[in-house]
Protein backbone atom coordinates (compact mmCIF):
# COMPACT_ATOMS: atom_id res chain seq x y z
CA UNK A 1 0.00 0.00 0.00
CA UNK A 2 1.61 3.58 -0.98
CA UNK A 3 1.82 5.93 1.53
CA UNK A 4 -1.15 8.54 -0.10
CA UNK A 5 -2.99 5.15 0.39
CA UNK A 6 -2.34 4.60 3.60
CA UNK A 7 -3.22 8.14 4.50
CA UNK A 8 -6.30 8.08 3.23
CA UNK A 9 -7.12 4.71 4.76
CA UNK A 10 -6.29 6.33 7.85
CA UNK A 11 -8.39 9.18 7.52
CA UNK A 12 -11.07 7.32 6.68
CA UNK A 13 -10.82 5.11 9.86
CA UNK A 14 -10.90 8.01 12.12
CA UNK A 15 -13.93 9.56 10.66
CA UNK A 16 -15.26 6.64 10.98
CA UNK A 17 -14.50 6.39 14.45
CA UNK A 18 -15.55 9.92 15.10
CA UNK A 19 -18.82 9.16 13.77
CA UNK A 20 -19.22 5.97 16.05
CA UNK A 21 -18.38 8.24 18.96
CA UNK A 22 -21.21 11.08 17.94
CA UNK A 23 -23.80 8.06 17.83
CA UNK A 24 -22.55 6.55 21.24
CA UNK A 25 -23.04 10.41 22.87
CA UNK A 26 -26.49 11.26 21.38
CA UNK A 27 -27.52 7.37 22.45
CA UNK A 28 -26.14 8.24 25.72
CA UNK A 29 -27.94 11.85 25.33
CA UNK A 30 -31.10 10.54 24.59
CA UNK A 31 -31.52 7.43 27.57
CA UNK A 32 -30.23 9.85 30.07
CA UNK A 33 -33.68 12.27 28.78
CA UNK A 34 -31.14 15.21 27.49
CA UNK A 35 -32.60 17.43 24.37
CA UNK A 36 -28.85 18.38 23.61
CA UNK A 37 -25.64 17.17 24.25
CA UNK A 38 -23.07 19.90 26.37
CA UNK A 39 -21.88 22.74 24.68
CA UNK A 40 -19.36 22.66 22.90
CA UNK A 41 -19.03 26.76 22.85
CA UNK A 42 -21.03 29.49 23.73
CA UNK A 43 -21.96 29.74 20.23
CA UNK A 44 -22.72 26.26 19.31
CA UNK A 45 -24.83 23.00 20.32
CA UNK A 46 -24.93 19.60 19.09
CA UNK A 47 -29.22 19.41 18.87
CA UNK A 48 -31.72 17.48 17.99
CA UNK A 49 -32.49 18.21 14.55
CA UNK A 50 -35.19 16.37 12.40
CA UNK A 51 -35.10 16.98 8.57
CA UNK A 52 -34.95 14.92 5.49
CA UNK A 53 -31.98 16.13 4.41
CA UNK A 54 -28.89 13.69 4.65
CA UNK A 55 -25.88 13.82 6.70
CA UNK A 56 -23.35 16.24 5.53
CA UNK A 57 -25.87 18.83 5.07
CA UNK A 58 -25.64 22.40 5.89
CA UNK A 59 -28.84 24.08 6.71
CA UNK A 60 -29.47 27.48 7.00
CA UNK A 61 -32.49 29.07 8.83
CA UNK A 62 -32.40 32.93 8.02
CA UNK A 63 -35.31 32.85 10.11
CA UNK A 64 -33.77 32.06 13.22
CA UNK A 65 -30.17 32.97 12.17
CA UNK A 66 -29.24 29.07 12.62
CA UNK A 67 -27.02 27.34 10.30
CA UNK A 68 -27.05 23.34 11.46
CA UNK A 69 -24.32 21.21 10.14
CA UNK A 70 -26.26 17.85 10.09
CA UNK A 71 -24.18 14.95 11.70
CA UNK A 72 -25.89 12.13 11.59
CA UNK A 73 -29.21 11.28 11.19
CA UNK A 74 -31.32 13.34 13.70
CA UNK A 75 -28.54 15.29 14.53
CA UNK A 76 -27.11 18.57 14.05
CA UNK A 77 -24.38 20.74 15.24
CA UNK A 78 -26.40 24.24 15.60
CA UNK A 79 -24.22 27.80 15.02
CA UNK A 80 -25.61 31.39 15.52
CA UNK A 81 -24.62 33.05 12.19
CA UNK A 82 -25.39 36.59 10.94
CA UNK A 83 -27.39 36.17 7.91
CA UNK A 84 -27.86 38.69 4.71
CA UNK A 85 -29.77 42.21 4.79
CA UNK A 86 -32.87 42.25 3.73
CA UNK A 87 -32.16 43.68 0.22
CA UNK A 88 -29.58 40.59 -0.24
CA UNK A 89 -31.47 37.60 0.80
CA UNK A 90 -31.27 34.45 -0.56
CA UNK A 91 -32.75 31.03 -0.57
CA UNK A 92 -32.31 27.77 -2.30
CA UNK A 93 -29.20 25.50 -2.48
CA UNK A 94 -26.12 25.31 -3.49
CA UNK A 95 -22.95 23.24 -2.97
CA UNK A 96 -18.94 24.48 -1.01
CA UNK A 97 -16.92 25.16 -4.28
CA UNK A 98 -13.75 26.14 -1.90
CA UNK A 99 -12.04 26.33 1.49
CA UNK A 100 -9.54 29.09 2.03
CA UNK A 101 -7.23 29.65 5.33
CA UNK A 102 -7.24 33.67 5.96
CA UNK A 103 -8.51 34.36 2.86
CA UNK A 104 -7.49 37.64 1.02
CA UNK A 105 -10.75 40.32 0.59
CA UNK A 106 -11.72 42.07 -2.66
CA UNK A 107 -15.19 44.18 -1.75
CA UNK A 108 -17.50 42.89 -4.11
CA UNK A 109 -19.04 46.21 -6.40
CA UNK A 110 -21.97 46.49 -4.43
CA UNK A 111 -20.06 46.74 -1.07
CA UNK A 112 -17.87 49.56 -3.00
CA UNK A 113 -20.47 51.27 -3.85
CA UNK A 114 -21.58 51.38 -0.44
CA UNK A 115 -18.47 51.86 1.08
CA UNK A 116 -15.83 53.67 -1.40
CA UNK A 117 -13.33 53.99 1.37
CA UNK A 118 -12.26 50.54 1.32
CA UNK A 119 -9.48 48.90 -0.23
CA UNK A 120 -9.23 47.01 -3.25
CA UNK A 121 -8.03 44.51 -1.47
CA UNK A 122 -7.28 43.18 2.25
CA UNK A 123 -4.56 40.65 3.17
CA UNK A 124 -5.64 37.55 4.70
CA UNK A 125 -5.02 37.57 8.80
CA UNK A 126 -5.35 41.45 8.51
CA UNK A 127 -7.30 42.58 11.67
CA UNK A 128 -9.81 44.47 9.17
CA UNK A 129 -10.43 41.75 7.12
CA UNK A 130 -14.36 40.68 7.05
CA UNK A 131 -14.07 36.98 5.82
CA UNK A 132 -12.21 36.20 9.13
CA UNK A 133 -10.07 33.10 9.85
CA UNK A 134 -11.62 31.20 7.20
CA UNK A 135 -13.91 31.05 4.20
CA UNK A 136 -15.99 28.32 2.32
CA UNK A 137 -16.95 29.87 -1.01
CA UNK A 138 -20.11 28.79 -2.53
CA UNK A 139 -21.82 27.91 -5.83
CA UNK A 140 -23.50 31.60 -5.96
CA UNK A 141 -21.94 34.55 -6.85
CA UNK A 142 -19.63 35.75 -4.39
CA UNK A 143 -20.99 34.44 -1.62
CA UNK A 144 -19.80 32.25 1.68
CA UNK A 145 -19.35 31.08 4.79
CA UNK A 146 -16.98 32.83 6.48
CA UNK A 147 -15.51 34.30 9.60
CA UNK A 148 -15.90 37.97 11.24
CA UNK A 149 -13.60 40.49 12.80
CA UNK A 150 -13.39 41.31 15.97
CA UNK A 151 -15.65 44.40 15.89
CA UNK A 152 -18.07 42.63 13.91
CA UNK A 153 -18.85 40.00 15.82
CA UNK A 154 -21.77 41.69 17.34
CA UNK A 155 -23.45 41.12 14.44
CA UNK A 156 -23.69 37.93 14.90
CA UNK A 157 -27.24 36.71 15.39
CA UNK A 158 -28.49 40.02 12.90
CA UNK A 159 -29.44 40.30 9.37
CA UNK A 160 -26.17 42.73 8.15
CA UNK A 161 -24.67 40.84 5.56
CA UNK A 162 -24.48 41.89 1.59
CA UNK A 163 -25.35 37.76 0.77
CA UNK A 164 -22.62 35.89 3.07
CA UNK A 165 -22.80 33.89 5.88
CA UNK A 166 -21.16 35.17 9.09
CA UNK A 167 -19.86 33.38 11.68
CA UNK A 168 -17.56 33.54 14.68
CA UNK A 169 -14.12 32.40 13.83
CA UNK A 170 -13.90 29.83 16.33
CA UNK A 171 -16.91 28.83 14.82
CA UNK A 172 -16.34 28.96 11.02
CA UNK A 173 -13.18 27.03 11.96
CA UNK A 174 -15.19 24.56 13.47
CA UNK A 175 -17.38 23.97 10.66
CA UNK A 176 -14.31 24.24 7.74
CA UNK A 177 -12.66 21.45 9.48
CA UNK A 178 -16.23 18.80 9.54
CA UNK A 179 -16.95 19.95 5.56
CA UNK A 180 -15.45 19.59 2.44
CA UNK A 181 -15.76 21.11 -1.24
CA UNK A 182 -19.16 19.59 -2.56
CA UNK A 183 -20.22 19.71 0.80
CA UNK A 184 -24.61 20.59 0.20
CA UNK A 185 -25.79 23.56 1.43
CA UNK A 186 -29.35 24.79 1.84
CA UNK A 187 -30.81 28.19 2.60
CA UNK A 188 -34.41 28.41 4.16
CA UNK A 189 -35.91 31.63 4.32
Amino acid sequence: MSSLSSQIYVLALTERLARLLRILLVGVALVVGATALPSISAARDRVAFSSSVEPGTIVIDTRRRKLFFVEDEGVAIRYSIAVPKSSEEWSGSATIIGKYVNPDWAPPWIVKRDHPELPALIRGGAPNNPMGARALTLSRFQVAIHGTTKRMRGSIGTAASYGCIRMLNEDVIDLFDRVSVGTPVIMRP
